[in-house]
C-alpha cells in the first residue's frame, strides 16, 4: 500500500507509551460572524491505546473498558457503534486512503463516559505505522441528532512539522444550526505528548466563522487523577452536552439564524448509520 512521506512523531514529541492517559485543559469556541460569541470551559480527555484495551482497563478499579465504571471507555460510542473492534475499524479506514498501519499504534482522544454518559462533538484518532510516524487522522465529528461522520485524512508530506499538523477538510456534515453547510475545516494539530492541541478553523468563501480549540496538559491515569478530576470537573460530560444546548440559545437571543438541516451524508463503508446515544447507567 502506499504511505505518504512525513516527518516521524518525534519532531512533535511521542505519544505516551501508556495504554491510557489524561489530559486536561480547556476547550474554547468564538463565533466570528454574523454576530460574535465565545465561551470556554476546562475538560478532561482520555487517550487510549486501541490495541491494549485490556491492558487499559487493568490501570485503575474506577476506569472500565467496555464495562461500567466511575469512568468508562466502550467501543460502541465511536466508529461503527456496533461493539466491533475500533482497531480494526481504524485499519480498514487507513487502508481505504492507502495507509499501512501494521505494527502500529492507533490512539483515541475523546471523552470518557462519566457515571454512564458521554457526549463528544469531536473525537480523534492518531494512526502511526511501525516506525512511530503519524500517517494518518480521522476526526470523529458528532451532532446532537445522533448522528455521526468520519473524515479520514491521510498525513501528506508537507502537512507535519515541528509546529504540529495542518489539514484541510470540506464541511461534509450537518453540525451546528446555525452554521451553512458550505464551508472548509482547516485543522492545526499538535499531537498528544507533553502537551495536546486541537484547533479548527470553519471558513465560508468570505474568511472565518468559528474557531474551536482544546489545549491540554497530559496527566498519567491513575485513582488518584481520576478521583482529582471528578472532584475538580463533576459530571464533566452532562456539563458538555448542557453547554452546548445554553450557548445555541444564547446565539439564539443574539439573533443567529437557524440553518435548515439537509440529508446526513452516506455513511462510510463500515460505519453505523444507526442513531446511538452514548448513555449506560
Amino acid at each position: 500500500m502506499a504511505r505518504s512521506s512525513a516527518p516521524t512523531s518525534s519532531t512533535i514529541g511521542a505519544p505516551p507509551a501508556a495504554a491510557a492517559s489524561l489530559y486536561v485543559g480547556e476547550v474554547m469556541h468564538a463565533r466570528l460572524k454574523p454576530v460574535g460569541h465565545r465561551f470556554h470551559y476546562r475538560v478532561m480527555s482520555l487517550l487510549i491505546d486501541l490495541g491494549r484495551l485490556d491492558e487499559a482497563d487493568r490501570i485503575s478499579p474506577l476506569f472500565g473498558v467496555n464495562r461500567r465504571a466511575l469512568y468508562s471507555f466502550h467501543e460502541t460510542d465511536h466508529g461503527p457503534r456496533d461493539g466491533s473492534s475500533l482497531r480494526a475499524y481504524a485499519q480498514t479506514s487507513a487502508a481505504a486512503q492507502g495507509v499501512d498501519l501494521t505494527g502500529g499504534r492507533v490512539l483515541l482522544l475523546t471523552y470518557p463516559r462519566v457515571a454512564g454518559y458521554t457526549f463528544n462533538p469531536l473525537s480523534v484518532y492518531f494512526c502511526y505505522d511501525a516506525s512511530g510516524a503519524l500517517t494518518l487522522v480521522i476526526y470523529e465529528v458528532r451532532n446532537t441528532f445522533g448522528d455521526i461522520h468520519p473524515y479520514a485524512l491521510p498525513v501528506r508530506a508537507g502537512e507535519l512539522g515541528p509546529a504540529g499538523l495542518r489539514q484541510q477538510q470540506d464541511k461534509l456534515f450537518y453540525v451546528s444550526p446555525f452554521i451553512e453547510m458550505a464551508m472548509r475545516y482547516h485543522f492545526r494539530i499538535v499531537p498528544p505528548g507533553d502537551v495536546v492541541r486541537l484547533r479548527i478553523l470553519e471558513t465560508d468563501s468570505g474568511g472565518p466563522v468559528l474557531a474551536a480549540t482544546f489545549a491540554g496538559a497530559h496527566r498519567a491515569l491513575s485513582t488518584k487523577t481520576l478521583l482529582q478530576s471528578f472532584l475538580s470537573l463533576p459530571l464533566m460530560t452532562l456539563k458538555v452536552i448542557a453547554a452546548i444546548h445554553w450557548e445555541a440559545l444564547r446565539l439564539w437571543i443574539k439573533g443567529a439564524r437557524l440553518v435548515p438541516r439537509p440529508a446526513s451524508p452516506p455513511p462510510p463503508s463500515g460505519f453505523a448509520a444507526n442513531r446511538h446515544d452514548a448513555y449506560n447507567p
